[in-house]
């Protein structure tokens, strides 16, 4: 992959990396601020139903976090946008629509199949 493509994609990367972990620190921020007393059950199980479905989110982004990183690592390494089955180039649509693709689209819609059988 060129160079200037392969610098699109790291400040991409870098860019989402970026968000998730100011979202996480907003989250952390409001969490522990939070010294609401709720004496109606409603009120409570409402805040605790939020403050489960804000944690599922952020432990999902902490996931793509990771793949974030991976992904940055492969630029460095120069395995970015090499499908880690097959060992061909990974489509630059592909990559644009998921920059932490490790497969390309041939080799995942295989591995979905086989998924399904099994």
């Amino acid at each position: 992959m060129e160079p200037e493509k392969l610098e699109e994609f790291r400040q991409l990367l870098q860019g989402q990396l970026d968000e998730i972990l100011r979202n996480a620190g907003e989250t952390v921020a409001e969490m522990t601020d939070e010294k609401e007393n709720f004496p109606d059950p409603t009120d409570r199980a409402s805040l605790e139903s939020d403050r489960n479905f804000e944690l599922r989110i952020r432990d999902r982004e902490r996931k793509l976090a990771n793949k974030i990183r991976e992904a940055l690592e492969r630029i460095d390494s120069g395995e970015f946008g090499l499908c880690e089955s097959c060992g061909e180039e990974i489509g630059e649509g592909r990559l644009k629509a998921r920059p932490v693709a490790t497969l390309c689209i041939e080799c995942k819609t295989e591995q979905e199949r086989q998924e399904k059988i099994g």
